[in-house]
């Protein structure tokens, strides 16, 4: 089912893809946990980068490959969106230097809480927490959390903001929230391209922590409504509005399922442990749904209180070691 949904001629292959008139992906296989994907967008020798890494080596990298593809643009970078809050497409700025930095006035004000020192201490933490340090380890271990200097947007928007790379119009739609509370689509009309940072995963499951869904679905929606013909998500292949669909019916199944057990009076562990992904079985990070389902709960309930972040990592442990058997 999921294989379909890459975008012919981009593969799945780990590094830079060139997008055409100077648009590129950098793309980063498996797309689970931390492995994120970010975008260059050039004209001349102005351009504008969608998102950074997890941790300033990966950032390093990707910035060394951009350089190397298009040096006129990307030595010096004008732009830099963040599409939402999550380190692991922010933590790199520091490495963008003089960068005006873009974000939604939700996502900067979620910057300043997750910072990466609040997740280097979890990973220190982590073999005392049993099998949530576990699942943790499984999550972050592969990225170095220490030694980051949170850099904040200098630039925030409500709603619509539109940028120009060269001749190119960029435009930034916010349509949180919905994964979080500031997540921004970065569209390139000229290109037909839309970067959406988490709106999409594509290959792997959709995490909700903010919701409500109906807004992630209508957020679906606007990516379906414009003139693009490349779609490049959060985590994942390049894809098109098929893969755009996929996620939207995979909100739409978790919350019609999610109904049926609120409703009955199962607890949302419970309901998380009895739903069965049919179609969606084979996505990768699968034991999100505990995360989906407790989004939801709090949603029918009317519940506007936070998640709480250690419990449901604890309850996405106990889906994930029992999906490994």
């Amino acid at each position: 089912m999921t294989a379909s949904l890459a975008k012919a001629g981009f593969g799945y292959r780990r590094g830079l893809a060139d997008l055409g008139n100077g648009s590129f992906a950098w793309v980063q296989p498996d797309g689970s946990w931390g492995w994120s994907n970010a975008g260059l967008i050039t004209d001349g020798d102005q351009s504008l980068l969608v998102d950074t890494l997890f941790d300033l080596k990966l950032t390093r990298e990707m910035l060394n490959a951009m350089r190397d593809a298009a040096p006129l643009a990307a030595t010096k970078i004008g732009t830099l969106v963040n599409t939402h809050h999550n380190g692991d497409h922010c933590y790199g700025n520091e490495l963008v230097h003089g960068a005006e930095i873009v974000a939604s006035v939700h996502a900067a004000e979620e910057m300043k809480h997750e910072q990466p020192s609040v997740l280097a201490n979890f990973m220190k933490a982590a073999p005392g927490l049993g099998l949530t340090g576990e699942y943790l380890k499984h999550c972050f271990g592969a990225f170095e959390f220490n030694g980051i200097t949170p850099m904040l947007p200098t630039t925030t928007f409500s709603g619509h903001l539109s940028r120009k790379v060269g001749n190119k119009a960029v435009e930034l739609i916010e349509v949180g929230p919905a994964h979080t509370g500031g997540d921004v689509l970065v569209h390139v009309p000229a290109d037909r391209t839309v970067f959406t940072g988490d709106i999409l995963f594509v290959e792997g499951t959709p995490i909700m922590w903010a919701g409500p869904v109906g807004n992630w679905i209508e957020a679906c929606e606007r990516i379906v409504a414009l003139d693009c013909e490349t779609i490049v998500p959060g985590h994942g292949p390049v894809t098109d509005k098929r893969g755009v669909r996929a996620v939207q019916n995979y909100l739409r199944y978790i919350h019609d399922e999610a109904r049926k057990r609120f409703d009955a009076g199962l607890s949302a562990r419970d309901a998380a442990h009895d739903i069965a992904l049919g179609d969606y079985d084979s996505w990768g990070d699968a034991e999100r749904i505990a995360v989906n389902v407790a989004t939801l709960y709090r949603e029918f309930a009317g519940d506007t209180s936070a998640p709480n972040a250690a419990e449901l990592f604890g309850v996405m442990g106990e889906i994930w070691k029992k999906r490994r058997g």
